[in-house]
C-alpha cells in the first residue's frame, strides 16, 4: 500500500469523456483524499444539434464546473475546437506543460484506436508527451519533471486493431449513485445531444426524477458490460467470492508509453 497522497490526471477529448469511463474511479480517489483533475482537450463546442460555438462551449464549461463540485475534483477545459483537434507541436507542448505543472502519478486517457478523431488524437498527444515531459530543452518555459507518470487507457469496446486488454478492474458499486450525479450535470449531452444522435430524443423523460432513473439505467448498463468483460481482473483484485458479486466496474489498460510497472505494483496505486 502506498503511503503518499496520489495525484491523478485524466485527459479526455471532450468535457464528459472522463466522467463516462472513469467517473466512479475518480470519486474513489477523491473520497480517499487523493488529488484528481479532469482535463478536456477540446471545448466541446460542436456536440449539439442546436447550440453551437461560444454558447455551447460556455454551457459545457458550466456543466463541467458542476461536475467538479459534485465529485470533489478539479476540471480544466483547453481551447481546441471540438471535432478539429490536431496533433500539432503547439498542442503537444500544451499537454507537456499541463503534465509538468500538475506532476501526476497516474495519467488516464483514451486508447489510440477509437471511433472519434478527437479521442485518437488526444491519446497520441499524451503518448507523444510521455517521454518529453522529462526533456528540459522541450517546452523550457515550464520546468521538466524527472520521472514518467504511469499512463492508463480507459475502457472501451473496440476490437481492431486489438481489443482492450485490462490490467486492473475496479468495482464502482459503492459510488454508482455519485457517478450518475456527475453525468447528470452534463445535461446538454445526456438529455439532448447523445439522445439526438441515437434517434431517441423522444424517449428522454421530462421530469428531473425520471431523467435520473433513465440515465442511471444507462450507467448501470455500461458498468455491467465492463464488469462482465473484465471479470477475471475483478477476481484478481477482490478474490473469487467478492469479485463474482461486483455488478458495475471500470477498468484500465497499462500503456507501454508511460512508466513500466508490474500488475502487482499497479494495484498499489488503487488503495481502495
Amino acid at each position: 500500500m502506498l503511503e503518499k497522497k496520489l495525484r491523478v490526471l485524466a485527459i479526455g477529448a471532450h468535457p464528459d469523456d472522463c466522467d463516462i469511463v472513469m467517473g466512479g474511479t475518480a470519486v474513489k480517489f477523491a473520497n480517499n483524499g487523493h488529488a484528481v483533475k479532469f482535463v478536456s482537450v477540446t471545448n466541446g463546442n460542436a456536440g449539439h444539434y442546436s447550440l453551437k460555438g461560444d454558447e455551447l462551449a460556455k454551457t459545457r464549461a458550466s456543466e463541467a464546473a458542476q461536475v467538479a463540485k459534485t465529485a470533489g475534483i478539479e476540471y480544466e477545459i483547453l481551447d481546441a475546437d471540438d471535432g478539429k483537434l490536431e496533433e500539432t507541436i503547439e498542442m503537444r507542448e500544451k499537454i507537456i506543460a499541463l503534465i509538468r505543472r500538475y506532476k501526476p502519478d497516474l495519467i488516464f486517457t483514451h486508447r489510440p484506436n477509437d471511433y472519434h478523431p478527437d479521442h485518437r488524437r488526444t491519446s497520441i498527444l499524451v503518448q507523444d508527451s510521455s517521454y518529453l515531459v522529462m526533456v528540459p530543452n522541450i517546452c523550457p518555459s515550464v520546468e521538466c519533471i524527472r520521472y514518467q507518470p504511469i499512463i492508463l487507457y480507459m475502457f472501451d469496446n473496440f476490437k481492431k486493431p486489438y481489443p482492450f486488454s485490462p490490467n486492473i478492474a475496479l468495482s464502482i458499486d459503492d459510488v454508482l449513485d455519485k457517478k450518475v450525479q456527475m453525468l447528470n450535470c452534463h445535461k446538454s449531452q445526456f438529455y439532448e445531444w447523445l439522445p439526438w444522435v441515437d434517434n431517441e430524443l423522444d424517449k428522454v423523460p421530462s421530469s428531473d426524477d425520471d431523467r435520473i432513473k433513465w440515465l442511471r439505467a444507462k450507467v448501470e448498463s455500461w458498468g455491467t458490460n465492463c464488469a462482465n468483460t473484465c471479470r477475471q481482473e475483478l477476481l484478481e483484485v477482490y478474490g473469487k467470492e467478492q469479485g463474482e458479486k461486483v455488478k458495475y466496474a471500470e477498468a484500465f489498460e497499462l500503456s507501454e508509453y508511460g512508466a513500466v510497472v508490474t500488475d502487482e505494483e499497479l494495484k498499489k496505486y488503487f488503495p481502495f
